[in-house]
């Protein structure tokens, strides 16, 4: 199902069922250079303007630049990743939660906004027993398509 065009109360619920069905029984990496070997993939053969990021218990595993991507992504993935690793949820759920709430991110939790951007394309790397591990993120798309490309990616590696 496609987020495009959803309420933010709709985009809260989504990405919530998302983070919970999306649950690693590990996360190796293995695992984590073959999501960033199909991100690669999927970015040549649709030529994206992506940059991505595979990040494992603070590591940056895997880290790739597509034609188009620019030093903004680069850091628009670090500022993503940094808001799933304060808040345990998808950059794309947390600035829904928080447009539903009135507030940006850096308002309600008062947060610096060259430190965090609450806008789709980081999600969590869930592992049962162990939690949040890592992040896996994509920069470059307009923010839905950037959320959506990480978790069919993921979905792919869960079916």
């Amino acid at each position: 199902m496609s987020l495009k065009g959803l309420s933010d109360k709709e985009l809260v619920e989504q990405t919530l069922e998302q983070e919970q069905r999306l649950v690693f029984n590990e996360f190796g990496l293995d695992l984590a250079h073959q999501v960033g070997l199909e991100l690669l993939n999927r970015g040549k053969d649709g030529t994206l303007p992506i940059a991505f990021d595979v990040t494992r218990n603070g590591q940056c595993v895997f880290h790739c630049a597509l034609h188009g991507a620019t030093q903004d992504n680069a850091a628009w993935i670090q500022r993503k990743n940094n808001v799933v690793n304060r808040f345990g949820h998808s950059s794309l759920h947390m600035g829904a939660a928080c447009r539903l709430s009135g507030m940006s991110i850096e308002e309600k939790f008062h947060l610096p906004p060259n430190q965090f951007a609450d806008h789709g394309g980081a999600f969590p790397i869930h592992v049962r027993g162990a939690g949040i591990i890592g992040t896996v993120t994509v920069s470059g798309l307009p923010q839905i398509d950037d959320h959506e490309l990480v978790v069919s990616v993921l979905e792919m590696f869960l079916d």
